[in-house]
Order: C-alpha cells, then structure tokens, then sequence
C-alpha cells in the first residue's frame, strides 16, 4: 500500500475516531464532571481507533492519536468550561499544545513510510501471548497510552477551567519550557534524520543533541509534559501535590519501557553503541565523557 492511500486510511480512522467521541459528548449521559465526559469519550474514540488496528492486523493506526487528541481535549474543555475566549492561560496553553501536538504529528507523517510498516515494539508486545494477545494489543498498545495521555492532560483541565487567578511567572516559565520541548524535539529529530541518510553501517550517531543526551527526543517530551503542570499549577496552587502526576508517568514510560528497549535493539544491530552508552548521558543533556 502507497504511503498516500495509507495516511488516507489512518485520517479516515480518527476522522470517525473524532465523531465517536463527539457523538457521546453531544449525546451521551452527562456525568456532570468535564473531565470524566472527555476521559469516556477519549476512550471510546480509542476503541474505535483498536477495530481499525484489527481490522488491518496493524496497532500503528493508533501511533498518532498520542499528538492528535490533546489540542482536541484542551479546546473541548476550554469551550464547555466557564472562561470565556479572552482568557490569556487559556490561549497560552492551547498554543504551547498546537505546536507541539503539529510538530509531532509533522514528524510521524514525515518518518511513516505507509503499511504494512508497524512500530517495531509491537509485535514483542504482543510475541508469545497466545489467547491473551487482543487484550495485550487493546490494553498495552491502546488503551493504557491513552489513557496516559490523559493523565499528563489534566493540569490543562485545571488550567482551562479555574478562572481564579491571573497569569504569572509561573505560566510564562511553562510557556518557554513547553516550545522549548517542541524546539529541541525538532531539532534532535532533524539531526537524526540527516545522519540516517548518510550513515554507514553499525555506525551510531554521537553529534549533535545526540552528543549530550543518547534520548534528547525522549526527554523533549517528558519536558513538554512537565510544562503542561507548571500551567495548572499556576491555575491552581493547592492541586500541587498531583499536578506533576502525568509527569512522572510519562518519565517512568520512557525510562522503564521505551528507551531500555531501544537500547537493547541499537546494542543488537551496533555493537558499537556501547561506546555511546559509556560517555552519553541516558537523557538529562549533559557534556559527553571523553572518548578512552
């Protein structure tokens, strides 16, 4: 299948993604809580999201809702709450979430090369689970993302729906924090692609970003997360002691699953990448160690 005809298959899958969630909004029961009807219909649009990835035996029709579903839920939430269109936090975190949810999206739409192609961590996701491998594929690689995404969301609801206090330090800090993230994450990309064309083979890319960080992609993300709590910690003070909860569950994904996996791929096809292990920091940017 063309890359073309692929990407009109994935947008024709959260086109009516969008419509399942919208559908229960407009008309589901209302729970009376914004944040729990946009969880439901966050969900719901997951599942249907799943029947797509089934249907085409492929759980990489879900890889961009991760980007495609924030600006959607932060608008719902602006929209049905109580502020009006003139309020700066509100803009200000909307903004923060299009760049970076359009620089993410950009950067699958540019890297995906069409069907049958599929994130490599899926298939060992769902390697050797005989009659539980639906439920590994609904609940690992759909379900249980989303629903992280949601969690790393909910300073925006604050953010979004307590008029309470004006805008501060502390909001133009997650303002610079967050597009710093989407910066940095282009920027890594941009030099990992440029390497990718020219590399030779077993040869590991140590310049750059890369040079300070063997994840500078990776902890972009975890920092734009991170920016999204500063904004409802600004919305709201007393709510500090969850505000950095999505934080912390997108830090434990990336060190406990993604980055341990990728490392074992890149140590089995570069033997070389171990070179880059000793003198690169993991994924908080420092200056590399000198090369023995």
């Amino acid at each position: 299948m063309t890359k073309s005809a692929s990407l009109l298959r994935v947008g024709l899958a959260y086109l009516v993604a969008v419509a399942v969630g919208a559908a229960w909004l407009w008309r589901g029961p209302d729970t009376s809580h914004l944040w729990l009807d946009g969880l439901i219909a966050d969900s719901l649009a997951t599942l249907e999201i799943f029947g797509f990835s089934r249907a085409h035996h492929n759980s990489s029709f879900y890889d961009a809702w991760w980007s495609v579903l924030p600006p959607l839920l932060a608008v719902y939430w602006w929209a049905a709450g109580p502020l009006g269109s003139d309020d700066l936090r509100c803009w200000l975190v909307v903004g923060v979430i299009l760049v970076w949810a359009v620089r993410l999206t950009g950067n699958w739409v540019y890297a995906f090369p069409g069907f049958p192609h599929e994130d490599w961590r899926y298939p060992l996701l769902r390697e050797g689970k005989g009659a539980l491998e639906p439920l590994v594929d609904l609940f690992g690689i759909h379900l249980v993302p989303t629903w992280q995404v949601f969690l790393g969301l909910t300073p925006v609801y604050l953010a979004v729906t307590h008029p309470d206090r004006d805008v501060g330090w502390i909001d133009a800090t997650a303002v610079v924090i967050g597009l710093g993230a989407a910066v940095l994450e282009l920027v890594a990309d941009t030099q990992m692609y440029r390497f990718a064309r020219t590399k030779q083979p077993g040869q590991c890319t140590d310049q750059g970003l890369w040079s300070w960080s063997r994840h500078p992609n990776y902890f972009g993300e975890i920092s734009f997360w991170f920016a999204l709590g500063l904004f409802g910690l600004a919305a709201s003070p007393s709510d500090w002691w969850w505000v950095f909860l999505g934080t912390i569950a997108m830090a434990a994904l990336f060190l406990g699953a993604s980055i341990p996996m990728m490392e074992k791929r890149s140590l089995k096809r570069r033997p070389a990448y171990q070179d880059v292990i000793e003198r690169v920091p993991r994924l908080v940017p420092r200056p590399p160690r000198t090369r023995r």
